[in-house]
């Protein structure tokens, strides 16, 4: 990484380099295969990444229907005390001030029967983008996964570059391969 002229590198990035100019093989394999799993690896981050916000996106409009369901239900709770006082009025007065009062609380009936509709539909919404923020979460959890698997590979990779054992480079395939996986199975939002 460089910063003002000021450039580090980690063991395995100086490692890889070297493998990858000695001419060697094995090593200049091991190095490509390094490379390619580093690839994967970015690809996975951006999708976990993606994922997450995506889950997070939908967690925070699931909240704003929530609080809009709730502020249609705050304004029908209004609207019933409204009707309940109106038709207290048209009990208590008589002629056409009672008259007034039972139409203004069949007016308030009204009026809460729309203002229920869109409370329920706000509420149906709401958790709808609920259930998209956990499906969200759970493709995001698979992609964290196969990140973490294929980081796993390449720190095998470099282990195996150091020790130069065979051994370790099949289970370093192994870890790439199980990152794969799980990367189509999150693909697939299995």
């Amino acid at each position: 990484m460089s910063e003002n002229g000021f450039h580090v590198h980690g063991p395995h990035d100086h490692e890889v380099e070297h493998a990858a100019l000695s001419g060697d093989p094995f090593s200049a394999r091991i190095a490509v295969m390094t490379a390619i799993f580093a690839t994967i690896g970015a690809f996975f981050g951006y999708m976990a990444g993606a994922t997450q916000n995506d889950a997070l996106l939908y967690k925070n409009d699931s909240a704003i229907r929530r609080t809009e369901a709730s502020d249609q239900w705050n304004f029908y709770q209004a609207k019933s005390s409204k009707q309940g006082l109106a038709a207290l009025g048209a009990v208590l007065a008589s002629g056409a001030e009672a008259e007034r009062y039972r139409s203004e609380a069949a007016r308030y009936d009204k009026e809460k029967q729309e203002i229920m509709v869109q409370a329920r539909q706000l509420e149906k919404r709401s958790t709808e983008l609920e259930a998209r923020s956990e499906a969200s979460m759970h493709v995001h959890h698979r992609w964290a996964q196969a990140m973490t698997l294929i980081q796993i590979a390449i720190a095998l990779a470099a282990i195996t570059l150091l020790t130069r054992s065979r051994w370790l480079q099949y289970v370093s395939y192994g870890g790439a391969a199980g990152a794969v996986v799980l990367g189509v199975m999150a693909f697939a939002q299995v």
